[in-house]
């Protein structure tokens, strides 16, 4: 049997090393259904539909909700003023009857205590105040509600203190006059007494926006003194925050510090 004869070499030499195939790991390019995440809308379930996106007209909400903290410095900044606004006229302070009590629930269940910052926040208010010329005996209350327990829904945050207070009227015009002087508060709505049917004392409104640029958000906020309990609340809502500072109902917003008011306030036992 003959030997079949060596291989011949390639004229050519040795073919040339082919660049990658750009397609090499795509079996089947250039056919979207074939491929699970090429950036078509049809293949991808939550980044392309507009519903998996928030409305537009709730953006603006979203971002007050990202800045209670700031909204909760304002309602301090607010009752802390409570402890600066007399002269003294007498030594005769109100007996203590009544005090605040933070409950689970507010607004007939429609918020949840959320976090009760009394302990720190509510001892630098009653720091301020207690032996101050009009006021004595005091404690701080501050809390922050949340609607349905849920923050992004809503927030509602009163922050307030009881004992015995002198000079009732200065002392609510105060709380508002130092609300509107926080840091990034601007005062759009000017102050407005409100007497709810079925309340006692006087209810002053007025409205602000907080923050700047496109983060601004409108924000109603309400007090109200007597002679043993005052605070500030302001209930910060989607639809709230994107209002027109103009169109916001302050008779509604003190109808709720006045339900606030009336939860809240206890006989001493």
């Amino acid at each position: 049997m003959s030997t079949p004869p060596p291989p011949q070499p390639n004229p050519y030499g040795q073919p040339p090393q082919q660049p990658p195939n750009p397609y090499a790991h795509q079996p089947h390019p250039g056919f979207p259904q074939q491929q699970p995440h090429p950036g078509f809308p049809q293949q991808q379930p939550y980044p392309g539909f507009p519903q998996w996106q928030p409305p537009k007209k709730k953006s603006r909400a979203g971002l007050v909700l990202g800045i209670v903290g700031g909204v909760l410095g304002i309602v301090l900044i607010g009752v802390g003023a409570l402890a600066y606004v007399g002269i003294r006229y007498d030594k005769s302070f109100p007996k203590a009857e009544y005090r605040l009590e933070l409950t689970k629930t507010l607004l007939d269940g429609k918020y949840e205590l959320a976090k009760d910052l009394s302990r720190d926040k509510g001892s630098e208010i009653a720091d301020h105040a207690d032996g101050d010329w009009d006021a004595k005996d005091v404690t701080g209350v501050v809390a922050q509600y949340t609607r349905g327990g849920n923050q992004s829904d809503g927030v509602l945050i009163v922050s307030g203190m009881y004992g015995r207070f002198k000079n009732t009227d200065k002392a609510r015009n105060s709380m508002m006059k130092g609300g509107s002087e926080a840091d990034n508060a601007t005062l759009v709505v000017e102050p407005r007494d409100f007497h709810p049917a079925g309340t006692d004392v006087t209810i002053t409104c007025q409205v602000l926006t907080h923050g700047s640029g496109i983060t601004k958000v409108t924000m109603p906020m309400c007090a109200w003194t007597d002679g043993n309990t005052g605070a500030s609340v302001a209930e910060i809502t989607p639809r709230i925050a994107a209002q027109n500072p103009q169109d916001v109902d302050l008779a509604a917003a003190a109808a709720t510090a006045a339900k606030v008011r009336s939860e809240l306030r206890k006989p001493v036992d």
